[in-house]
């Protein structure tokens, strides 16, 4: 049995117990209103209930109940107007109650028994809430909104549990926003809780627009291309966060969230590599890793190639990309750069139009100025293929912040390249190695699990083990429980020995 086990169990001791327990988190709410004479006490979750529902239950009792007479607490039951309300004095059922969203009146001079009214909504969530950046063709489509309070009330409906913990904090001068940080107790170390919590009180700051100016804001190096926190609009991504032991932040306003501490592999890792067998999931997971090098050394490689090791080219390969550039007056740099310059232009473009102008001129534009840039002698057929496939490479990364500092790094390793060749990229590389281990996210290594190594961390890092394989959380993290599941072993059983 783990540590979280454990203290749900002391929970359901009572029901003062089970409302201690859910007091710890902000949006749980208390009110006492005195009806009848009775001092009433409404217990909820404001992330959960229906703000309307709520209004009609306390405007009926206040209505009806305004007799002048003494009402008795069970009395007040008949008075609300809402079906599937029922009394209770278990504490287990006044937990699952709270946590699916249920309003508990309790009576303070009368403590035995509760009042459960049912009012889960969906109050300020939109028909259409689908992931736009975070595509995945298996698995839930469920993403976050510009409102604080459905995207809580999202990640609750997923963890029903008093232990998902959240703490508001208001960030933003002039803005005065409100920041939600998540956890869970029990699982997410407290030191990792309370430094993020030191980081967002500590921001000085006007305006907060979006989760990712906090991103940049309580980063641990800003200097960095590489994002240290992992941002998502995607529920599963988060909710799988939260249950590994990171810590969840996010602004009001945002549709997206940002996880930490974070490492270089978080942003290779797709939430269909869980939906799909371990096989494939870790097949699908090396491809974008082998994606992303050969989106970032590929150009560079050509240059150096055609620059200073003609002799490590096969001779049959050789003369094809001498006819190639035969006519092309410009150095490999230049012809790199030109094409790779090109491609943004297309792909910042695209971004910016609207959709179906977008989509049109990337596909239009891009054959129509390859093709007459080879025309012109500009460049050559098998540069704008390379080209081409590092580009698409780029966008293999599920994270689009890891596909940006991706994008960006070709170009000072193409200029190593055309400065000194192979030597120059290996000098990038080991540059990259470098800075990627002094990179710390939220306290912990960028790294992990290789740097530094943590051998029991690998089976869910280049490649995705089974479910069998991957029942402890990543050690990094320092959570409190260290144990995710116990799973059981089936034992397939032979009708034919039945028989």
């Amino acid at each position: 049995m783990n540590l979280t086990d454990h203290k749900q169990e002391k929970l359901l001791e009572s029901i003062p117990d089970v409302l201690a327990a859910c007091d710890r988190s902000d949006d749980f709410m208390t009110q006492v209103i005195t009806i009848a004479g009775l001092p009433l006490e409404f217990n909820y979750y404001k992330t959960l209930v229906d703000s309307h529902l709520l209004e009609v239950v306390i405007h009926a009792l206040q209505e009806r109940s305004v007799t002048g007479t003494t009402v008795n607490f069970p009395d007040l039951l008949k008075h609300i107007p809402l079906e599937e309300s029922k009394m209770t004095d278990q504490s287990d059922e006044v937990l699952q109650a709270l946590l699916q969203g249920n309003l508990v009146i309790r009576c303070r001079t009368q403590e035995k028994k509760t009042i459960l009214v049912p009012m889960t909504g969906k109050e300020g969530i939109r028909s259409n809430n689908d992931t736009e950046n975070e595509f995945s063709v298996i698995g839930p489509k469920v993403g976050f909104v510009e409102s604080l309070a459905v995207n809580l009330h999202l990640i609750r409906m997923q963890l029903r549990t008093t232990d998902l913990i959240v703490k508001e904090i208001t960030v933003g001068s002039l803005s005065q926003s409100k920041v939600a940080v998540l956890y869970v107790e029990g699982i997410a170390n407290p030191d990792n809780v309370t430094r993020m919590e030191e980081r967002l009180k500590g921001i000085h700051f006007d305006v907060v627009f979006d989760t990712s100016q906090l991103d940049q804001l309580i980063a641990d190096n800003s200097f960095t291309p590489f994002p240290l926190f992992t941002t998502t609009e995607r529920r599963d991504r988060v909710v799988y966060a939260l249950i590994t032991g990171q810590v969840a932040v996010i602004s009001d306003g945002s549709p997206s969230f940002i996880t930490g501490p974070s490492t270089l592999f978080d942003f290779f890792v797709s939430p269909e590599d869980y939906y799909l067998p371990w096989a494939l999931g870790s097949f699908f997971r090396l491809i974008r890793i082998f994606g992303v090098i050969f989106s970032l050394f590929a150009s560079a490689l050509y240059v150096a190639l055609m620059t200073f090791h003609y002799e490590v080219v096969p001779k049959e390969l050789l003369g094809k990309l001498i006819s190639t550039r035969q006519s092309v007056p410009f150095p490999p740099f230049f012809e790199a750069i030109f094409l790779e310059t090109t491609i943004e232009f297309l792909r910042e473009a695209g971004a910016r139009l609207p959709n179906r102008i977008g989509q049109t001129l990337g596909v239009v534009g891009g054959i129509i100025l390859g093709q007459a840039a080879v025309e012109a002698a500009l460049t050559s057929n098998v540069l704008i293929i390379i080209v081409s496939l590092s580009a698409l490479a780029s966008f293999v990364t599920p994270i689009y912040k890891m596909s940006n500092a991706i994008r960006f790094l070709r170009f000072p390793i193409i200029l190593l390249a055309s400065l000194w060749g192979a030597f120059g990229i290996a000098i990038g590389l080991c540059f990259l190695l470098v800075h990627l281990s002094r990179l710390k996210s939220l306290g912990s290594p960028y790294m992990s699990p290789f740097f530094p190594m943590r051998f029991n961390d690998l089976k869910d890092s280049l490649i995705r083990a089974s479910y069998e394989q991957t029942t402890t959380r990543p050690s990094y993290l320092r959570p409190l429980s260290f144990i995710r599941y116990k799973p059981g072993k089936v034992q397939p059983r032979n009708r034919l020995d039945e028989e």
